[in-house]
């Protein structure tokens, strides 16, 4: 039971707030927003620039009742090192790369309600890896289907001239990627997913202030449950199952376009990320075997624009700073196709 609770609570609230924007409503025929398209700001006569949207961050305008999504992801993971605990950049202890394929629906379920559904595959690659698997294995693979995520994402205030559109973001990832038990001879390429029930609760907000589109997001991320790993025994040898309680993390997501000659159709896009672990606000203390881990990057990227249902976009993330964390380099490409 305790698992559902914090999922179920904002589910009904949102629902029944349904229709209309907590602030700044409008006639739901003159609010013609799209998941790429950010509208222009209520009480002027310009519209803003169709885009294809950030690939990091999030929008905050929800699609138009009645209207549906299809945005596939490819991200291209290469491992550059890891981040120390003082910050440093050390050796990874082998060659890695992941290549993870992601599938965004979103539907718009009243004027200011956007539902999203991702469905993720992940294929991982491991050689020259320093450290051999029991058998003496120095490479493998392994590829299968990742966690599902379903979002809902809620218009709080519409944007004016002054004011920025705001919504409220609530996530949850189910655990339906490979976690445990894991093969020592796959050297950690067969680990697909989390293994946890997870949510994200934050807000998305947009700016169109002319000639720049800005994005930023805030989110908190906790693990609804424990996840299980294989530890020594420290009296009779070998391994147990431990229960690990992972830590919360809080997100930051920013992100700026500049539609190039005004109109595009090239739009320029640059966009920062961060992570960083904190201590659990609910449950059980965490007894992650890691220690706290933080991270941020930034990607820069460019974006076509074809029509006003079809958008391009692609970039290439690079982790800059961090600790007790992978470091990667991301080139991700994606198409935006609203019916």
């Amino acid at each position: 039971m305790r698992l559902w609770v914090p999922i179920i609570g904002p589910l009904i609230l949102l629902v029944l707030l349904g229709g209309a924007p907590l602030w700044g409503q409008e006639d739901p025929e003159k609010s013609k927003a799209q998941e790429h398209e950010v509208p222009g700001a209520i009480g002027t006569t310009e519209v803003c620039p169709c885009t294809a949207g950030p690939l990091i961050a999030d929008t905050a305008v929800p699609l138009e009742k009645g209207k549906f999504a299809v945005q596939p992801f490819f991200f291209f993971k290469f491992t550059g090192g890891l981040f120390s605990p003082s910050w440093r950049r050390i050796s990874a202890g082998g060659d890695y790369f992941t290549f993870d394929t992601l599938l965004k629906l979103a539907y718009g379920l009243t004027q200011n309600l956007e539902v999203n559904l991702y469905l993720r595959y992940r294929h991982n690659w491991a050689s020259n890896v320093d450290a051999p698997g029991p058998r003496g294995e120095r490479s493998a693979d392994f590829g299968g289907f990742g966690d599902v995520n379903f979002t809902l994402k809620y218009r709080l205030i519409e944007e004016s001239q002054w004011c920025p559109t705001v919504a409220a973001l609530f996530s949850v990832d189910f655990p339906t990627g490979h976690y445990f038990p894991l093969n020592p001879g796959r050297l950690g390429t067969d680990s697909t997913g989390s293994g946890v029930y997870a949510s994200y609760l934050g807000f998305n907000v947009s700016k169109w202030v002319k000639p720049f589109i800005f994005y930023a997001n805030l989110w908190y991320y906790t693990a609804i449950t424990s996840a299980n790993t294989q530890v020594p025994h420290p009296v009779v040898g070998g391994t147990r199952v431990k229960r690990i309680h992972g830590r919360d993390t809080w997100m930051l997501r920013l992100a700026a376009e500049y539609p190039l000659g005004g109109q595009g159709p090239w739009v320029a896009l640059l966009e920062f990320y961060a992570d960083w672990d904190t201590g659990r606000i609910l449950g059980p203390k965490a007894n992650s075997l890691s220690p706290g881990a933080a991270y941020l990057g930034i990607m820069p990227g460019l974006e076509y624009v074809y029509s006003d249902r079809l958008a391009f976009v692609g970039g290439v993330a690079v982790d800059v700073a961090g600790k007790n964390v992978v470091l990667e380099y991301t080139p991700i490409l994606s198409l935006v196709y609203t019916f």
